[in-house]
């Protein structure tokens, strides 16, 4: 496994990758251990990641093409494919996820496999809103949510950014 940081507009992004493909990327608030192997190949994932999210934050990437490798049950697979199919600027809701995996009744097993996205921007779990279009939880916190969702429907960043180091969570002002 090869690990490396990212710095983004929301803060130092910490990407993990092994040969099969990219394993990990975490917000600040949930960066992982330091890993201390490394494999060239997983070093390839790595440095293509960082160039589509270049692409993604400077606004002429909507979409990534990466091996992914996440970790997770056969459930969380499906759930983690469906919420790559929610398109750039767009939202969806929990239940939206469960019609489209074939459980409409598995709203809260969604929510559960959605709050363990281990690749967070890339596979978008950040898309996922209430039922009623309101913010909901989101493992980097609420305000690095909004900042994503704001980028994606204004190709702006809020005049503000969050201090991931304080453990505040502050809104955003659109």
């Amino acid at each position: 496994m090869s690990q490396i940081t990212y710095a983004s507009p929301l803060g130092e992004l910490t990407l993990t990758a092994n040969s099969d493909g990219l394993t990990g990327l975490y917000l600040p608030k949930r960066a992982p251990q330091p890993v201390n192997a490394s494999s060239h190949s997983a070093q390839r994932v790595l440095d293509e990641a960082c160039r589509q999210l270049d692409g993604y934050f400077n606004g002429t990437r909507q979409q990534f093409s990466l091996p992914l490798a996440p970790q997770g049950t056969p459930f969380q697979q499906r759930v983690w494919q469906a919420l790559q199919a929610i398109p750039y600027g767009q939202t969806a809701s929990y239940q939206t996820i469960s019609t489209a995996i074939g459980n409409p009744k598995a709203n809260q097993a969604v929510g559960g496999a959605n709050g363990k996205n281990p690749i967070s921007i890339i596979i978008p779990c950040h898309r996922i809103i209430g039922r009623q279009g309101q913010l909901i939880g989101y493992g980097g916190g609420l305000a690095a949510k909004q900042a994503l969702l704001m980028w994606e429907a204004t190709g702006e960043w809020p005049t503000t950014l969050p201090n991931p180091q304080s453990g505040k969570e502050k809104a955003f002002v659109a």
